[in-house]
């Protein structure tokens, strides 16, 4: 009897739209959300203190595909993850990228974008990007980002200066206090290079690629144990991609195809 109540409730609950997923203690009805809320335009708070970007969007657009209410919350880069793993939130939408070190402490679903790194500098300043032109440069990254992760391993010459916010890094490096950042391509090109302050400075040196230091893509982050949600997300990120839902969001904050190949 109690079989066929549950049975029913199933059928009941899945006619009313509730994703069949739901019902599992592993995926939550609301799913608790961390970005970081301070690396436009992927995600940052606007004027009225609300949580905006492209990775709000793609993780709002997720959990309409799951069904499910999201609950998106800011959290500081450097203890994002111990805070998924204290099991603060669910799921980390937070421009992260995918690596093995990361692999070690949580899972990733699919990639939902790619992108590079660059150096940026004052226009002119002719530096080059090798071991010798860095040597005894100030170069800004953010802590604990894999970008600081790089800079130490290729380029042990330089004086990494690390902040805890991409806009804190920028504004160093505007004032003169820094010779170059490093970081994401497409945050540079898409914030401060667009800005008063970036106006008289530029990419420097080519795109670097090294996907032991650098990743494969961006993903979303899930403690190991929650593998029905990680099906979940990766299910939904398939279905935004198939319905045009993905482009739409793209097409809003980004000309070119960010998702890459």
């Amino acid at each position: 009897m109690k079989r066929v109540i549950a049975a029913v409730v199933v059928l009941v609950a899945i006619a009313a739209g509730i994703a069949w997923y739901s019902f599992f203690p592993s995926i939550p009805p609301v799913v608790h959300i961390a970005t970081e809320g301070a690396y436009p335009p992927f995600n940052s708070i606007d004027n009225n203190g609300k949580l905006v970007g492209f990775d709000i969007d793609i993780a709002n657009a997720l959990c309409e595909k799951m069904k499910v209410r999201c609950q998106i919350d800011a959290e500081p880069w450097d203890s994002i993850i111990p805070a998924l793993l204290e099991r603060k939130y669910d799921a980390i939408v937070a421009s992260m990228t995918i690596t093995d070190t990361r692999k070690e402490q949580v899972n990733f679903t699919d990639k939902y974008y790619s992108s590079s790194a660059r150096f940026i500098a004052r226009k002119g300043a002719n530096i080059e990007i090798s071991k010798v032109g860095l040597a005894g440069k100030r170069v800004g990254v953010r802590r604990a980002s894999i970008y600081e992760n790089y800079l130490r391993i290729h380029f042990p010459e330089v004086v990494p200066v690390l902040y805890d916010t991409q806009e804190s890094a920028d504004l160093d490096l505007a004032a003169g206090r820094l010779d170059l950042l490093l970081g994401d391509w497409v945050q540079f090109s898409e914030d401060f290079l667009k800005t008063d302050n970036g106006k008289d400075f530029g990419f420097v040196g080519s795109p670097l690629t090294d996907p032991t230091t650098l990743g494969r893509g961006v993903g979303i982050a899930l403690r190991k144990e929650d593998g029905l949600l990680l099906d979940a997300f990766n299910k939904a990120l398939k279905a935004i991609r198939e319905d045009g839902t993905y482009k739409r969001i793209n097409d809003k904050y980004f000309d070119f195809d960010i998702y890459g190949n």
